[in-house]
């Protein structure tokens, strides 16, 4: 194993072909994690910045933009890097934007209705493979179909199956070519290895071949001649690797509370000894978020450097987590998939002990891409000469599949373009239905000759903004309809309606922002609580917005088109909040977790950010949705992002 020398960076083929065709065309670049797609970007970035131009970096995650932005401030000076996500924005006429993907799609759609020009000279999409997701691809999709052709695009991934079916409709949509630069070559080979329920350490694979003794174990599984297997101590897994040197190490797990839970059996390991660079830098950090210091978790980080990391958690937490293993303090962290997608910190080896996943709405065996996703966290570049992956066997570990997937290419990406009411209000901002046909036309669904039925889904759509008034009978948007297109949400008819039968609250910052939470939940989960414990208001309020809207609601379920329910329970939560009761005890009298409630305050406060977007044709409420917005982010659900 043992460490690379020292020596001075010298890049690789493929980047410097990357960087040749990017300054003049588009570029596709497919390389494992950790092989330098990053100062590709840098460099792209750094090469227009000098001519005097403009770029934007986008990314699929809050987390992963607020990262760019303080990594990119650092290298081109924070008076040239400003950030756009919706919970923040900063510097927003910088000539270096890093921000989410949703934020450049709305951008698109303004410089349409315009009839102007993106002041951008190079768009980068990062972790370009949430093209093909389920659902979020259509945004990625969007924004490669409405971007000038002037700007070019520069696509990041390491998973990507049909890379070259990909370029190919972008060099037929856009009319310029897409170069594919290609790197197989991980910078650090992977050793996959397979723990014994003996406790032995071996080799998963010999040439190709399953390991002989972890076949053994498989004939032996399958025919029941293996004993009941004792309850998994990860305090004993961990003590085994740090034996090994294969610390530090990412342990992927199913769920949250297995994350939460396996902290517990790692209070036996011995107590890592002092390291004043390790207090140093924990005091530092527990300065800028001191509500952390009463975190249930930090004490066994503290005493056993290992954590959890899931979306359960604060974000203020996750990002402690992964400040402290970037540094190389912790030991371990316990993390759900989310992890693998995007955020930057790799360890030497990443354990795994399912071979399948949960991907939203199901448990589906592990896919080509996210296996590369998880498997490109194992080893650290310039720290590691191998990266390791241990599995570990367990009831849903199916080592065959594991074997395979070693072998696997990345999945295709399929195109996942739909309708939905924004995009269908945004278009008809700029287009007229025979455009929008064929803008749907160059969509990578029609190159992939998907039955997707995009124009008969935007005639039905089209004709029910008709009968509401959104549209009127020349196809163009109506005043109700052209503001009704500012509010980019998930559901922009029903809170449109709500300000148009004036069901909100107008003078009640707190209640508007309660009355707007049950907008954002896309989770099927109630809550009964005591009613007694209830405000009035609030109640009183909630029914008056449900049976304003409840015509529509019904006009929407008869015409075919989906209606999410509106749970009472995330007013209540978010109603406490702004109005100051104690976060701890929001969280225990509801019964949800940390990151449960965050993410529900977070959008939102982004919802609150639509409608105060209407200062022209509602300011009254948008001066009032400002103010509901304020009175609700605060620590600790926001923190100051810094280097």
């Amino acid at each position: 194993m043992g460490k690379p020398p020292d020596g001075a960076f010298v890049p690789d083929e493929f980047q410097l072909q990357a960087l040749e065709a990017i300054s003049s065309n588009d570029c596709l670049v497919m390389a494992p994690t950790g092989s330098g797609k990053t100062w590709i970007a840098e460099q792209a970035i750094l090469s227009v910045f000098q001519r005097g131009g403009r770029c934007w970096y986008a990314s699929p995650l809050k987390a992963l933009s607020n990262a760019k932005w303080v990594e990119f401030s650092h290298r081109f000076g924070a008076e040239h890097v400003g950030i756009l996500t919706g919970d923040t924005k900063e510097n927003p006429d910088a000539p270096i934007i890093v921000g989410t993907t949703e934020i450049l799609r709305n951008q698109l759609y303004d410089v349409m209705q315009r009839g102007g020009d993106l002041r951008c000279d190079l768009v980068i999409l990062d972790e370009a493979h949430y093209l093909g997701d389920r659902d979020r691809g259509v945004v990625w999709e969007e924004i490669m179909i409405y971007l000038p052709v002037r700007v070019n695009l520069l696509l990041l991934s390491a998973t990507i199956g049909n890379g070259d079916e990909i370029a190919a409709w972008l060099s037929t949509t856009r009319k310029k070519t897409c170069a594919v630069i290609r790197e197989e070559k991980r910078p650090v080979p992977l050793f996959p290895l397979f723990l014994h329920p003996s406790g032995r350490m071996m080799p998963l694979m010999e040439s190709r071949k399953l390991y002989g003794k972890v076949t053994e174990y498989i004939v032996a599984r399958k025919t029941r001649r293996l004993g009941k297997s004792a309850a998994l101590d990860f305090g004993e897994v961990i003590h085994l690797m740090e034996a090994y040197d294969l610390l530090p190490a990412i342990f992927f797990l199913k769920s949250r509370s297995e994350c939460d839970a396996a902290l517990k059996s790692c209070t036996r390991l011995a107590e890592k000894p002092s390291d004043e660079r390790f207090y140093y830098d924990l005091e530092e950090l527990l300065s800028r978020f001191p509500f952390l210091r009463q975190h249930r978790q930090l004490q066994c980080l503290i005493d056993y450097r290992v954590a959890a990391h899931h979306g359960g958690q604060l974000p203020a937490w996750k990002f402690f987590v992964e400040t402290m293993m970037k540094k190389g303090h912790l030991r371990a962290i316990f993390a759900t998939s989310t992890v693998a997608a995007g955020v930057n910190y790799p360890a030497r080896t990443i354990v795994l002990f399912n071979s399948d996943l949960f991907n939203g709405h199901e448990f589906c065996p592990l896919s080509g891409t996210e296996f590369h996703q998880m498997t490109g966290r194992a080893g650290r570049r310039g720290l590691d000469n191998i990266g390791f992956m241990l599995a570990v066997p367990g009831r849903f570990m199916d080592l065959i599949h594991v074997k395979k997937l070693l072998y696997e290419p990345p999945d295709e990406i399929v195109s996942q373009i739909r309708n939905d009411f924004s995009m269908v209000l945004n278009l008809l901002l700029s287009q007229t239905p025979e455009t929008i046909r064929d803008i749907f036309e160059n969509s990578l669904a029609s190159y992939q000759h998907q039955k997707l039925n995009l124009w008969k889904e935007f005639l039905r759509h089209l004709e029910f903004l008709k009968a509401e008034g959104f549209v009127d009978a020349s196809d163009r948007l109506t005043e109700n309809g052209i503001w009704a297109s500012q509010l980019r949400l998930d559901q922009p008819l029903l809170i449109a309606e709500g300000l148009r039968t004036r069901g909100f609250p107008e003078k009640d910052e707190k209640l508007l922002a309660a009355l707007v939470a049950p907008f954002v939940y896309d989770s099927d989960q109630e809550l009964l609580l005591d009613k007694r414990s209830i405000s009035r208001k609030l109640s009183r309020a909630f029914i008056r917005l449900v049976r304003k809207l409840g015509p529509l609601t019904e006009r929407m379920t008869e015409s075919g088109f989906p209606v999410q329910p509106l749970y009472f329970w995330t007013s209540i939560a978010v109603y406490a909040w702004a109005s100051g009761e104690d976060w701890d005890a929001i969280l225990e009298r509801l019964g949800v977790s940390d990151g449960e409630m965050a993410m529900l305050i977070l959008r939102t406060a982004d919802n609150l950010r639509q409608i105060a977007s209407l200062k022209e044709t509602h300011p009254e409420m948008a001066d009032l949705a400002m103010k509901a917005r304020d009175a609700i982010l605060r620590e600790p659900v926001v923190f100051e992002w810094e280097g």
